[in-house]
């Protein structure tokens, strides 16, 4: 067996939306999950709840599998894990209370023989646009230069140097929408213990592509994306390279250099990495006009529900509101789907997720049954929504971990779910949770892109996609800088101009 091999591993991780003007907090993440030393150790072993309410077993249970696996004698090092909701820039301070602290548990750990940190790759801070650079900094800084650094990011990272560089080891999600996150720790895992056992060598290839979207709705099991989702897979299966991915980067960022990449780990074959990169890239490049489809307007996503009658007689409707979407950092206060809902949804049992923690203290007094009378909405947005007036009555009001203080209005044909916290309505048990049964409705309001779509299968006879104007439309690039041309604002005849043809090859 030889000498035990001690590993560290930590996870700081928000997707976060520069639109956005809700400046996330620590609090944020305490209150969604944060988790230290053996508290942390006991909830990723195989019989814990890595991530509870969300992701039970995810990079940070596939990982502690993978030393389970491994023939290496292993020591975990458990530091602390943070991830909160999707939400607007984190606090400066809060960002260096992360850096701090992350500098400080390491000091404290003893020696180390690898790291393993778990990020989302698309993190933003108040005055910091690549947070997550700075966390591999310090580990470095702390550290030094040899030591392994594994790391695992969710698809939609934007990748760059500063972060790529520091880095020994990068895996990220195969999947769209994510269901493979126990997984992609399981393969850093297997990666690094290799590398500390002498089995492997690492070396990474990444290539940068000028391109914010493309690939149609970029899910995995559908074209245009699919066969560059079986690419990867078919890559992986050569013996010499270790992981394979394409990272399509987060759209609402307020970095300069935004665009998709490509990112190949070979057992020390350079030249390998940087071809299969580059093919994974021109597959890439060749979807881009594939855009988004373009979503309709409240008014005749109304309509469309009211013809599929057959449908809501056997399930449910999903309606995602993608220009409010909290799973990609929203505020979810937007009131233009539900003014609408309001006007022209009678007839239809609509479920509806509001985020407001001003209606939830005028309701703190109200008696649960009774009548009540006022607005809601637009309390964290509210340049881009007006509130609106509703009477109906308190069916609930608790408090829940996640979400705060949680109210449930009956309006009549509209159930209301307000929250204090951010009202990610991506599962049933939003809905279920309240006392709601999802086969009374007609709709539920959904603020989540894809993830819905797992989590909701049982119910839902089809899904509806509405624009409503807000900090998650996919036309961002429109008024967005960039420091190279970009596509789809720009047209670049080619992505890797001749200065940037080799860039990102190590060895």
């Amino acid at each position: 067996m030889g000498q035990t091999k001690r590993i560290a591993m930590a996870r700081i991780a928000q997707e976060s939306n520069a639109l956005s003007p809700v400046v996330s907090t620590l609090e944020d993440f305490k209150r969604t999950h944060f988790l230290e030393g053996n508290a942390l150790l006991s909830a990723v072993m195989p019989d814990g709840q890595e991530v509870e309410g969300f992701v039970k077993n995810a990079e940070m249970s596939g990982f502690v599998q993978a030393t389970m696996d491994h023939e290496l004698d292993v020591e975990l090092v458990p530091l602390f894990s943070a991830w909160a909701v999707p939400g607007g820039p984190l606090s400066a301070e809060d960002h260096a209370w992360f850096r701090q602290k992350l500098r400080d548990d390491l000091a404290a750990a003893g020696p180390l023989d690898a790291v393993y940190l778990s990020v989302h790759g698309s993190m933003n801070v108040v005055g910091t646009p690549e947070p997550e650079a700075d966390y591999f900094k310090d580990i470095r800084d702390t550290l030094g230069e040899d030591i392994p650094l594994a790391v695992t990011m969710d698809l939609h990272a934007n990748l760059s140097s500063a972060k790529i560089d520091p880095i020994t080891i990068l895996c990220g999600y195969q999947t769209n929408p994510h269901r493979d996150h126990a997984k992609t720790g399981q393969r850093a895992g297997k990666i690094v213990l290799d590398l500390l056992a002498a089995k492997v060598k690492p070396v990474t290839a990444w290539r940068s592509l000028p391109m914010l979207i493309g690939g149609g709705m970029t899910l995995d099991f559908l074209p245009p994306m699919l066969g560059i989702f079986r690419a990867m897979k078919r890559f992986e299966k050569h013996p010499k390279v270790l992981s394979c991915n394409v990272y399509m980067s987060h759209l609402w960022l307020d970095q300069s250099e935004i665009g998709w990449a490509t990112v190949v780990t070979t057992d020390n074959e350079p030249q390998l990495a940087g071809e299969i990169a580059e093919k994974l890239a021109d597959m890439c490049w060749a979807v881009r006009h594939k855009l988004p489809p373009v979503f309709p307007g409240p008014s005749k996503a109304i309509a469309k529900v009211r013809k599929m009658r057959l449908r809501r007689k056997l399930g449910t409707i999903t309606m995602c509101d993608a220009s409010d979407v909290v799973g990609a950092g929203a505020p979810g206060d937007s009131t233009k789907l539900l003014k609408a809902i309001l006007a022209e949804g009678d007839g239809l049992t609509w479920f509806f997720p509001m985020r407001d923690p001003k209606a939830l203290k005028e309701l703190e007094s109200a008696t649960v049954g009774g009548d009540v009378t006022l607005e809601v909405g637009a309390s964290l947005d509210p340049a881009r929504n007006e509130p609106v007036t509703v009477s109906g009555k308190l069916s609930r009001f608790e408090y829940i971990e996640c979400f705060g203080q949680v109210a449930t209005l009956d309006l009549g044909n509209v159930q209301m779910v307000i929250t204090e916290g951010a009202n990610i309505a991506m599962k049933p048990d939003f809905y279920k949770d309240r006392g709601l049964r999802i086969w009374d409705s007609d709709v539920c309001v959904v603020k989540s892109f894809f993830p819905f779509h797992l989590y909701f299968l049982p119910y839902a006879r089809s899904s509806v996609y509405v624009t409503t104007g807000g900090t998650t439309d996919f036309d961002v690039w429109r008024n967005h800088d960039y420091a190279r041309p970009t596509w789809p604002k720009d047209d670049p005849t080619a992505w890797r101009p001749a200065d940037r043809a080799r860039r990102g090859v190590a060895s």
